[in-house]
């Protein structure tokens, strides 16, 4: 399966092999994006086939028409959107996948249109980006409240969590964190007058990034923040030339590289927390697919999307194969 070129927007994550190979690395789209910056709803009649749009079909049609199985175009979401594919497959649910569609807009209005029938979302996104909601900390109320908004409004039904969020992570060497016991970021913020940063433009300058994360915890690193390419960040943490970056709890490089996720112990970032989006009438075209939606609830943690996203970005393999073994370790195809 070909994913499609990376796209920065969307992103704080990076691509790359072990740390021998970080010369390539690229930005690949994993944190929710701006609304400034996402594709216009209009370009989904080019990103779209015609075929996929059956809004027009009525329920007759709908039950023996596949299952539209889309994903946004980040790694993260092509692994999930085959997981779910491969496990309706395996309960004889016929599928249509859709994957790597654009960003946030582009798959929540083919959702929203009937051009797909469902695909994963993150709670902070769809509270900030599509509610235009304020963001909040308390991932339970987030969940809540998207659930009842999208229901209300769209007739959109989320399902239960998959287990893990997709925050923002501010990332030090394994190293550093051992020798300055850094365990939280009120940990950094003590040791941070020694420590050069290096972030994104959009994290230094967005309402929930490094401007709020600095009054909050009182950080007052050596020099300003350096503002970096997202593609260098880990490559620029690597080779010591910054000692603290932010990144996303699941990016790959995390663990392969030795590197380690500061604790949030104020809780200061909005919760990300990952759930598939179906429309209700696939659920009522297809009484199985509520039950093996509900399957995949919690069954993913951040250190085993972590362990995927590498072993398809860093390793180079394919994203259905990493989902159908995740899918047989926990016993859930044969």
């Amino acid at each position: 399966m070909g994913l499609l070129p990376p796209a920065s927007p969307h992103s704080l994550r990076c691509v790359s092999g072990p740390i021998r190979a970080l010369a390539p690395l690229v930005a690949y789209p994993a944190m929710r994006l701006a609304p400034a910056m996402l594709l216009a709803p209009a370009a989904l009649l080019g990103l779209i086939p015609a075929a996929a749009c059956r809004a027009g079909n009525g329920p007759k049609d709908q039950r023996n028409a596949p299952v539209v199985v889309g994903s946004k175009n980040f790694t993260e979401q092509v692994i999930l959107g085959e997981m779910i594919s491969l496990l309706m497959e395996g309960r004889g649910i016929p599928v249509d996948r859709r994957l790597n569609l654009g960003g946030t807009f582009i798959c929540f209005n083919a959702l929203r249109t009937g051009q797909i029938d469902l695909y994963v979302e993150y709670t902070g996104t769809a509270l900030t980006t599509v509610l235009k909601e304020p963001p909040t900390k308390d991932g339970a109320s987030a969940y809540a409240e998207v659930s009842r908004r999208f229901k209300e409004d769209y007739d959109l039904v989320w399902t239960e969590p998959l287990g893990f969020r997709n925050d923002f992570a501010i990332v030090v060497r394994g190293e550093d964190a051992r020798q300055k016991s850094l365990r939280t970021l009120s940990d950094l913020a003590r040791a941070s007058p020694g420590m050069r940063a290096g972030f994104g433009p959009e994290f230094l300058s967005r309402e929930d990034g490094y401007p709020g994360l600095e009054k909050a915890y009182g950080l007052r690193f050596r020099e300003r923040p350096l503002q970096m390419d997202l593609g260098l960040i880990y490559r620029a943490l690597a080779e010591k030339k910054v000692d603290v970056v932010v990144g996303n709890t699941t990016d790959g490089l995390i663990d392969a590289l030795g590197l380690v996720v500061l604790e949030d112990d104020k809780s200061y970032f909005p919760a990300y927390e990952a759930a598939p989006v179906v429309r209700h009438t696939a659920l009522d075209s297809h009484p199985a697919l509520r039950e093996a939606l509900a399957s995949l609830g919690g069954i993913l943690s951040e250190a085993d999307m972590r362990k995927l996203n590498y072993a398809v970005d860093g390793e180079k393999k394919d994203a259905r194969a990493m989902a159908r073994e995740f899918l047989r370790r926990r016993g859930l195809l044969p």
